[in-house]
């Protein structure tokens, strides 16, 4: 592997590990020679990201000038462009490998660009299409890389893996979100439970979620159960070496979910996450746990 192709998988390894600690944990488990392909998906949504949600200083017109400029050397280097750019070989690297589909990453593209136009969803099948490009792709372009016995079978599986992973982190992130001027829960689903955005912005403000902010968040925690139920048998279809990585970014994203529900709902009392020993634990269990074993859905029971 020449220099420039091996900075380019450690510049994404190390944006993974400062920035996607669980995923991180789990990649882990993987075998060596898969790790780093993780590691180059990770760092092409992440850098997207960073350039949409980290400049914010900038006008929305700015940012988008960015992203387009950096997804326009990315669709350069596909058609065989050399590319200056210190992450973009190892992403390229790793499609060819793995004869990844282009079409998810411009899906992933077009949907970060929607960030910044966008700041709120009507219906959550409007969400569903935003995140069928930022999160359901991701699950399609994973699925090479961590082999299947029947890829056709996994690959519902692998997009509703993304879906749950996504709208857990909407849900933890609600607070985090508003500062940026978006929310990710649908308008219709406030609606539902009597909550407005300025009601959102006023539980932020004061550190604690009202009543029926909790029975809203009560909801999208069990909608978030309905994808982790679908992804499930996915991941017993992985090759045996994929399985525990998987298998514990299930358990410890779905962990989430048992740590907003441990805190009665209220994601703006403080950000829920899984304590370091339980991560560990959850990981060692994992490596221990005989492939084709099933996982449970996360989360506390469905009322």
């Amino acid at each position: 592997m020449d220099l420039d192709l091996a900075a380019a998988y450690d510049r994404c390894r190390e944006l993974h590990r400062r920035h996607g600690r669980t995923y991180y944990l789990a990649t882990r488990l993987l075998p060596a020679w898969k790790r780093r392909h993780v590691h180059a998906l990770y760092g092409f949504t992440r850098y997207a990201d960073e350039i949409v949600d980290q400049t914010d200083a900038l006008p929305p017109a700015e940012r988008a000038a960015r992203l387009d400029d950096w997804g326009g050397r990315f669709v350069a280097g596909l058609h065989g462009a050399p590319v200056s750019d210190p992450l973009l070989p190892a992403v390229l690297h790793t499609i060819a490998v793995f004869d990844l589909e282009r079409e998810d990453f411009a899906s992933f593209l077009k949907s970060m660009a929607m960030d910044l136009t966008v700041t709120s969803y009507r219906t959550y099948e409007h969400l569903l299409d935003y995140m069928e490009g930022s999160a359901a792709v991701i699950g399609t372009m994973m699925l090479p890389i961590l082999g299947s016995s029947d890829p056709a079978a996994a690959r519902e599986p692998a997009r509703q893996l993304g879906f749950a992973f996504q709208l857990t982190n909407f849900i933890r992130d609600v607070g985090e979100d508003l500062a940026r001027g978006r929310t990710y829960l649908p308008d219709e689903d406030l609606a539902a439970f009597g909550v407005t955005r300025e009601d959102l912005f006023a539980c932020h403000a004061a550190g604690r979620a009202s009543g029926p902010v909790r029975e809203l968040i009560r909801y999208e925690v069990t909608r978030a159960q309905a994808h982790y139920l679908a992804a499930a048998p996915g991941v017993v279809l992985l090759d045996g070496a994929s399985q525990a990585c998987i298998r514990t970014a299930y358990l410890l994203y779905g962990g989430i979910l048992d740590e907003v529900a441990a805190q009665d709902y209220d994601v703006f009392a403080r950000r829920a996450t899984v304590p370091q020993r339980r991560r560990l634990g959850v990981a060692t269990r994992a490596l221990l746990t005989p492939a084709g074993s099933p996982v449970a859905v996360p989360g506390p029971p469905v009322r």
